[in-house]
């Protein structure tokens, strides 16, 4: 049986705080990007937009986190645990909420393996579950950013130097992805490297450690990242481009609910380039600024009206960033409150036979 370490309390007022700070600078972005603009066009534009278009623009952002916990639920179902789509998704959205306030993905995936081994999924498989469709969701998204950019590059608005500077964020966000597997080749290695992170940051916070657990939880998850060969990892790969491309299919049927039939080549630069650059600055919780700035940025500069540009940035952020993150908290608060009840359920001597 596998041993559980005994979760870390969360720390709800930092959490707010942060919470705060991120509603506020939300807050200043949204407001700083429409001064960018007239506000008379930008009200034309909403009031002559087609609304079943948004409609549908939102019915394909709950396909995006659909496919992401398909993308959850194919690796979970390699490894012997029978979770529905309709359970992991919940999870994700939770996860990533919680990784907003605390820790980035780290927070995020750690989240996840959180609510998994609630479910019952040993936290080995927790983690590859939580980690490995984030991995392979750089795929999607560096293919889509290699098309922005030789979009950029044969139209005459991207310098050699650029092309450089990107190249070189897709460089190291696939290293970062798939470095893992240089773990899976040299194990000891690998052990001897986390053994040495993780004693040096034991010893910065003064906690005691154990390389021996770190041994058994390596051991663990290199275990079950091994299951997930043979072709296993098409289903999860399959769920990641279901996420982004759903979510670029989200912000072309906000161009057409605005009256803009954008070109393609254009929404895979003004889409992929600002989301590529955003994972380089993942010390900002959600792309927070980066993404809104960029993208209205990109796409003014390819031509697309101001009016245009700002308010479907703005839409598509609302819709693809703000919501989710409001129903994540949501998700987290009633998962919360159903696990509690459970426990003091399971715990009242009155309801035991």
């Amino acid at each position: 049986m596998e041993n559980y370490e005994p979760e870390v309390p969360v720390n709800k007022k930092k959490n707010l705080r942060v919470l705060i700070l991120i509603v506020i600078l939300g807050l200043a972005v949204n407001l700083i990007l429409p001064r960018l603009m007239d506000i008379n066009q930008a009200v034309l534009v909403l009031k002559d937009m087609t609304w079943w278009l948004v409609l549908a623009a939102l019915v394909c952002e709950c396909l995006v986190y659909l496919s992401y916990g398909y993308a959850m639920k194919s690796v979970l179902d390699v490894q012997g645990n029978n979770l529905s789509v309709f359970e992991t998704t919940p999870v994700f959205l939770a996860s990533t909420s919680i990784g907003m306030v605390a820790g980035g993905w780290i927070g995020s995936a750690a989240a996840s393996v959180n609510f998994f081994a609630k479910k019952g999924v040993r936290k080995s498989n927790s983690m590859v579950a939580g980690l490995l469709p984030s991995m392979l969701a750089n795929i999607p998204l560096v293919l889509i950013a290699i098309a922005g950019i030789i979009t950029l590059r044969f139209t005459g608005q991207f310098s050699g130097k650029q092309l450089i500077q990107y190249s070189v964020f897709i460089a190291l966000l696939l290293l970062f992805s798939f470095g893992y597997l240089i773990g899976l080749a040299y194990p000891k290695t690998a052990f001897k490297v986390v053994n040495w992170v993780l004693w040096n940051w034991s010893r910065f916070r003064k906690k005691p450690y154990d390389p021996e657990f770190t041994q058994v939880r390596l051991n663990g998850l290199f275990s079950a990242w091994k299951q997930m060969g043979h072709g296993n990892w098409w289903r999860p790969l399959l769920g990641t481009v279901g996420y982004y491309g759903f979510d670029l299919l989200t912000m072309y049927l906000i161009f057409l609910a605005a009256g803009y039939k954008i070109n393609l080549g254009v929404l895979f630069a003004g889409y992929g380039l600002p989301l590529l650059l955003a994972k380089m600055a993942f010390v900002v919780p959600g792309g927070l600024g980066v993404i809104e700035t960029s993208m209205a940025a990109l796409f003014t500069s390819l031509a697309v009206p101001d009016d245009i540009a700002v308010v479907v940035v703005l839409g598509y952020r609302l819709i693809s960033f703000w919501l989710p993150i409001m129903v994540g908290f949501l998700v987290y608060f009633l998962m919360n409150r159903k696990q509690t009840r459970i426990t003091r359920d399971s715990s009242d001597p009155k309801i035991k036979i």
